[in-house]
């Protein structure tokens, strides 16, 4: 698949919003932060989800009918994604506003955005691992690896936050930035494992609908290219692919683990403020990855130019 540098920005950002709220609401629970820092981190989950939305307009041919979107809500989990990311973003705003001034009705607030939180990874996720003939994606990784880095980036940006402002919080939410980051590294892992393993079900008879034995394939049919060639396919070499995988791998899981250690070692902001850089950075490149590594069957039918 070709890589959509919007829906990239849009997952990634969003992600770190959703886990970013989460960690701040796991301190509230544990009545262990200020309200002060509640509604800083708060603003500054809303705006990584306001960018994130701002990106995904990007994506889209006619964005004045972007809300025809939601309308298929019954059998479509993008339907679902567009509904469900309002309804993390609007309690999160009342959220952080009743932190900032002191109002009431902060947990019940919470609790309706933590659910509204998970709810939204369940339908970004979803909108991937239910298109079966994508072998790379339908598979429950998908939710898992989805879930867990988004959890990650936000507790490594809520460890950051909490060296800025908070140095007494930096061990509850560094722990949690360690554990994450951890859990996703396995996970990511084994659903390489698991997607190099891959067999393709389809073959180039299946794809054009030919049962003879023997098909070569001397031209693609026209000269230029098309939606299908420019959609498709990502246009890198298996060289290209493999180097973003280390890189991502490196720059999302092993990196950050070091650099949120030094962290809280040395009780420093400046090694946590750039875990979380060098963490986003690096999820930028798994989302890349992710996107490039799934291999449409249409592919088969186009295999000359590509």
């Amino acid at each position: 698949m070709n890589p959509a540098f919007s829906v990239i920005f849009l997952t990634t950002l969003i992600g770190a919003a959703q886990g970013l709220f989460l960690a701040l609401f796991s301190a509230q629970l544990a009545g262990l932060a200020t309200p002060a820092f509640l509604a800083s981190g708060g603003a500054v989950a809303l705006a990584l989800a306001v960018v994130g939305l701002v990106a995904s307009f990007f994506h889209l041919g006619r964005p004045e009918r972007a809300w025809r979107t939601a309308t298929m809500w019954r059998t479509s989990w993008l339907s679902r994604e567009v509904i469900a990311l309002p309804l993390f973003m609007g309690p999160l705003f009342l959220w952080t506003l009743a932190h900032a001034l002191g109002l009431g009705y902060t947990l019940a607030l919470g609790g309706f955005t933590a659910l509204a939180s998970v709810a939204l990874f369940v339908c970004t996720a979803m909108i991937y691992a239910c298109i079966k003939f994508l072998q790379e994606w339908a598979s429950p990784y998908t939710l898992v690896n989805y879930t867990l880095l988004g959890l990650a980036s936000g507790c490594t940006l809520a460890t950051a936050l909490a060296g800025l402002m908070a140095p007494e919080l930096v061990g509850f939410f560094g722990a949690a930035a360690l554990w994450f980051t951890a859990l996703g590294l396995v996970s990511r892992w084994l659903s390489l494992l698991r997607n190099a393993r891959l067999v393709p079900r389809s073959t180039l008879q299946s794809a054009i609908g030919i049962r003879h034995p023997k098909i070569t394939q001397r031209a693609q049919g026209f000269m230029g290219g098309s939606f299908n060639t420019r959609e498709f396919f990502h246009g890198k070499t298996p060289g290209a692919l493999r180097s973003v995988k280390w890189a991502f791998l490196l720059g999302a899981f092993v990196l950050p683990l070091a650099l949120v250690a030094l962290g809280i070692v040395s009780a420093s902001a400046g090694p946590l403020v750039l875990a979380f850089v060098v963490q986003y950075l690096g999820l930028l490149a798994e989302r890349w990855f992710f996107f490039a590594q799934a291999n449409h069957p249409q592919n088969l039918y186009y295999q000359t130019v590509s």
